[in-house]
């Protein structure tokens, strides 16, 4: 008889879970975890409205500013140009902002602690906490389009194509965002020192990355700098997908390099899934 799906005692007597009833409480703590996350304003304003108040600044602070013109001759406006960067800069703060100091605080709390005391699987703990990051990645993504289409008249592809590459640009930069951030989360030593560590460095990645600025207008030793982290490679998949195919000429080489996009983020998606197994533990060790 298979028990796979059933509890059986471990060495130490408290009991291990099969894979089908850790998947089962997962999905059962995605809930949770998304209810709690928009209990909390700060997280909701700093990871999930941020772009969007972003957004809105820029498209009404270069309103009547011209961004070049699309395959049509119409002006590409400032919301146009800026959502591509908006919506990478969401997959960052939803992702790698949020996990690590959400996690840092669970640490410092004793949440975690707690933890480790029931037997609750970790699989389940990191399926509950991805989901929470995937469902919130894509609502605000949801919200970004439907303000820009809708308030600030962005015209939204309409090839289906182009969405597909929507699709595997959002999915890939969510988890890999969604693992950096589970690993960061080891550097904080205290909950409270969790946001002065973790925002700086998102920070510095948006304005590195050209999110905010036109990434060819950086200094070389800077291009090559950004070049090295996922943000940059997520930015100009997102801008492929919804600003005019000349502006490809504005990036470094002349193209979109899609291939690129994969290939670096996947990279760093191995990178902080080895991180995360290595170093992850219910307690610090150096605390």
């Amino acid at each position: 008889m298979s028990v796979s799906n059933r509890t059986a005692p471990t060495a130490t007597g408290a009991p291990t879970f099969g894979a089908g009833r850790a998947v089962r409480l997962g999905a059962s703590r995605i809930v949770y975890e998304v209810k709690t996350y928009f209990r909390q304003a700060d997280s909701v304003f700093f990871t999930f409205l941020f772009p969007l108040v972003m957004l809105t600044i820029f498209s009404v602070a270069f309103s009547e500013s011209s961004f070049g013109t699309d395959d049509n001759g119409n002006d590409v406006s400032a919301a146009a140009f800026y959502l591509p960067g908006m919506l990478a800069a969401g997959l960052l703060l939803s992702g790698l902002q949020n996990m690590a100091i959400d996690i840092a605080m669970e640490r410092s709390d004793g949440t975690l602690k707690r933890f480790a005391g029931t037997p609750l699987p970790v699989l389940s703990y990191f399926i509950g906490k991805m989901g929470q990051v995937f469902v919130t990645g894509a609502l605000q993504a949801l919200l970004l389009l439907v303000v820009a289409g809708v308030v600030f008249r962005v015209p939204l592809p309409t090839e289906p194509s182009q969405w597909l590459t929507f699709l595997w640009v959002f999915v890939l930069g969510v988890a890999t965002s969604a693992v950096l951030g589970i690993a960061l989360s080891r550097i904080p030593r205290s909950g409270k020192s969790a946001t002065s560590v973790v925002i700086p460095i998102a920070l510095v990645l948006q304005f590195i990355s050209g999110v905010y600025l036109t990434f060819t207008q950086l200094p070389d030793w800077l291009q090559n700098v950004a070049s090295v982290f996922p943000l940059k490679w997520m930015a100009q998949g997102m801008r492929s997908v919804f600003l005019p195919d000349g502006y490809k000429v504005l990036e470094v080489g002349g193209s979109w390099d899609l291939p690129g996009v994969a290939l670096v983020t996947a990279i760093w998606l191995v990178v902080g899934l080895v991180v995360c197994r290595v170093t992850f533990r219910w307690i610090r060790k150096d605390t």
